[in-house]
């Protein structure tokens, strides 16, 4: 019998087969403003810095905008069931029940229950699970995929006289034939407790523009903030009492606290790097991920990657931490940051003679090359 696929690439692929042909099937009913949200690249690009915060889908490898990312993850699980629907349930385990914790306590208990089928099969105590089970319904029943996840490996759902009653109870019962497969369920008990969550990665959206006085304006959409549209404006009208504030004699803790509200206001950030030739490097990041992205998303733009450089935030201050986050640094919700390269290196390039390519950028970022406006 023929293994179903069951690499990374290979479940992207049929992945992504299935979610093409329900999309060709559907694509005639999409609305002109639904294509427009499809498209990144056209959305808001006049009035906007970024059209907003954008997702790669690793089990498609689709892009889709924040407010669409569990939908579309949602889409690509569910067509995937028509391939392998053991490991499809899985992944809606894992990625779907947001309670880490309930999700740990409930794999382990149904890791058991496979276990003493494995160990036992022989006894039949041990092929059937009660729906009405208190240590069920509280640590499994309650999971979103489970129920699913028991069909795909075999049980089905019978109703069985109660022992010394006359009352009837619905069970999972494992089926006969399963018994020849014990190997199978030890790999879907292995299965579950090795997978983890379905993340969406986030897309950095690299741009790179010509030389702009402009490069230090910003206009961010909504998905930037971890706040309501009502709530931005509010703060947007609170920034004006900025300076009486800064004036007022406050304690060590209170500056604290409010540095600490101020950080949690922002998910992402969109970061600008100008180079020292003026052209301008875009990305977008999570808020609380590490300086040291920031430096890898820069050096792997470079033509040559090992040339050393800092980069040099407001008032030229460097940013020599690479561990704090973004937010640790105020570098959010947006930053205009300046490279400068190691002037020693540099110093020994130009006494080298060698002719030096005019950007130190790649060919292919500078060809897509654009004007802020």
């Amino acid at each position: 019998k023929a293994k179903l696929p069951s690499s990374q690439e290979a479940i992207k692929n049929q992945v992504r087969k299935e979610l093409m042909a329900e999309a060709a099937a559907s694509e005639k009913g999409l609305s002109a403003e639904e294509k427009d949200l499809a498209s990144p690249e056209k959305e808001g690009a006049a009035a906007l810095s970024v059209s907003g915060v954008y997702f790669i889908c690793p089990l498609t490898g689709a892009v889709v905008r924040k407010d669409k990312k569990e939908k579309h993850l949602r889409e690509a699980i569910q067509s995937y069931f028509s391939v392998d629907p053991v490991a499809a349930s899985i992944m809606e385990i894992h990625t779907f029940n947001k309670d880490r914790e309930k999700v740990r306590v409930g794999v382990e208990t149904m890791a058991k229950y496979l276990d003493n089928i494995y160990l036992h099969p022989e006894e039949e105590k041990y092929r059937k699970i009660k729906l009405q089970n208190k240590v069920f319904q509280e640590r499994i029943s309650c999971l979103e995929g489970i129920h699913r996840f028991f069909q795909a490996i075999g049980f089905e759902t019978k109703t069985l006289p109660v022992p010394g009653q006359e009352t009837t109870e619905e069970y999972y019962v494992l089926k006969e034939e399963m018994l020849t497969k014990l190997e199978d369920l030890k790999d879907y008990k292995e299965q579950l407790l090795s997978s983890e969550p379905v993340r969406a990665q986030l897309d950095r959206q690299l741009c790179v523009f010509k030389p702009s006085p402009e490069a230090a304006r910003f206009e961010l959409p909504n998905d930037f903030y971890n706040l309501t549209a009502e709530e931005i404006k509010r703060e947007q009208r609170l920034r004006t009492e900025a300076v009486e504030k800064a004036s007022m004699l406050r304690t060590r803790a209170m500056r604290e606290k409010e540095e600490q509200r101020e950080m949690r206001k922002y998910n992402y950030t969109l970061v600008r790097v100008r180079f020292p030739d003026g052209y301008i490097l875009q990305g977008t990041f999570y808020a609380r991920e590490s300086v040291s992205v920031l430096y890898n998303f820069v050096r792997e733009a470079l033509r040559d990657d090992w040339l050393p450089f800092e980069l040099l935030g407001p008032g030229g201050l460097k940013l020599t931490d690479e561990n704090l986050a973004f937010n640790e640094c105020g570098l959010v919700p947006s930053a205009l940051l300046t490279l400068a390269w190691d002037a020693a290196v540099m110093a020994d390039i130009e006494a080298s003679g060698e002719e030096q390519p005019g950007s130190p950028l790649k060919p292919e970022i500078l060809s897509r090359v654009q004007t802020l406006s």
